[in-house]
């Protein structure tokens, strides 16, 4: 991982909605809680400026963050976040500790390789659809990659390349996979491009209109 990430947090006392709304009035801080391991749920607040900073990294949801809590520092990964319905505001954060001897499960971004020289669309005249932009993986907090990559350059019109052909790094396995064969699923595909004839249908438009115009008459 080529990323790091530190948190500022302070432990949460009040607690209720009525308390998470005096929260976001003063636009200070983000209401949030830390779970998971054998230590009870801790409620917090984040120095929301870094927070909203940080969410803007891709990288940042597939990375094990550092939080210090009033001095004290944890180690977590993001497990969700609920935003305001309307507002571009996130109202609450869920983080869950990480245990160096256990394995976690997250969901990681997929990176598409060699796109513009793709066989299939470079020399055949395809189009790339990519069905999945993320895979869900388990591994060793330490073997966390921030992204896996895709290389697309020998991809020919009408094959896919599935989750099966993903070459995955060393430690780390892919949760779908784990179900069954059924559960391998197409994660890129190059497709015929889809053919709108729009001159066509507005010239077939036209007539027709113009020949209801002449009945009318």
């Amino acid at each position: 991982m080529s990323h790091h990430y530190t948190l500022t947090a302070n432990v949460r006392q009040e607690l209720g909605k009525g308390a998470s709304r005096r929260l976001r009035r003063k636009n200070e801080q983000v209401a949030a809680i830390i779970y998971g391991g054998s230590t009870e749920p801790q409620p917090i607040t984040i120095d929301k400026p870094a927070f909203y900073k940080a969410i803007e990294d891709e990288a940042f949801f597939s990375s094990i963050i550092d939080i210090s809590i009033d001095g004290k520092s944890e180690q977590v990964v993001i497990r969700d976040l609920q935003r305001h319905p309307y507002k571009a505001l996130i109202t609450h954060a869920d983080f869950m500790r990480v245990d160096a001897t256990h394995e976690l499960t997250l969901n990681v971004p997929l990176h598409f390789l060699n796109e513009e020289t793709c066989k299939g669309v470079k020399d055949e005249g395809g189009v790339l659809h990519v069905q999945n932009n993320d895979v869900q993986i388990s591994c060793l907090p330490s073997k966390l990659p921030e992204y896996i990559e895709v290389d697309v350059a020998d991809l020919a019109l009408g094959e896919t390349i599935h989750l099966s052909d993903i070459k995955m790094p060393e430690g780390v396995t892919l949760v779908e996979l784990s179900h069954g064969e059924e559960h391998d699923a197409g994660v890129v595909s190059v497709t015929h491009p889809t053919v709108v004839k729009e001159d066509e249908e507005s010239d077939d438009a036209e007539d027709g209109a113009a020949e209801e115009k002449k009945d009318g008459e």
